[in-house]
């Protein structure tokens, strides 16, 4: 879909009060757009398009920081879970995976606000909480 299709939502929202994704796709098509539902969503989410108060509008995100939002969880015997902010899960897990000072760091899965953390000998477990925890400033 070209960057237009932006332009055209975002002319849609304002001339338009939509309540739901599908009267947003029809009005699309009427313009010349055939988006899937999942590509549309990808460009709401792109363009801070958000549900309030029944209808979609674009939003203005707050600060975060996802080292801020994050919460550490030991699942023995050799498995960390982090919990962060939506969408920030796999910034942190890359950060984890490229940093070079975690002894027994076997790899990272990321979703979207989810990491499991493999540690390969369950004795390091909290030790290698420990130096995430200091990767993201969660500890001194």
């Amino acid at each position: 879909m070209p960057a237009h299709l932006d332009e055209v939502i975002l002319r849609l929202l304002e001339v338009n009060e939509i309540t739901d994704q599908a009267v947003l796709q029809r009005l699309l098509t009427e313009e010349g757009f055939a988006p899937s539902q999942s590509t549309l969503s990808r460009h709401l989410k792109r363009l801070s398009i958000q549900k309030v108060s029944g209808r979609y509008q674009r939003v203005e995100p707050g600060p975060s920081e996802p080292a801020q939002a994050v919460n550490v969880l030991e699942v023995p015997p050799n498995l960390l879970v982090l919990k962060t902010a939506p969408g920030y899960a796999q910034v942190v897990a890359v950060m984890v995976d490229r940093a070079p000072d975690i002894p027994g760091l076997a790899g990272t899965v990321a979703g979207d606000d989810t990491i499991f953390i493999a540690v390969r000998d369950p004795s390091l477990l909290a030790e290698v909480r420990d130096q995430v925890e200091r990767l993201l400033r969660l500890t001194p």
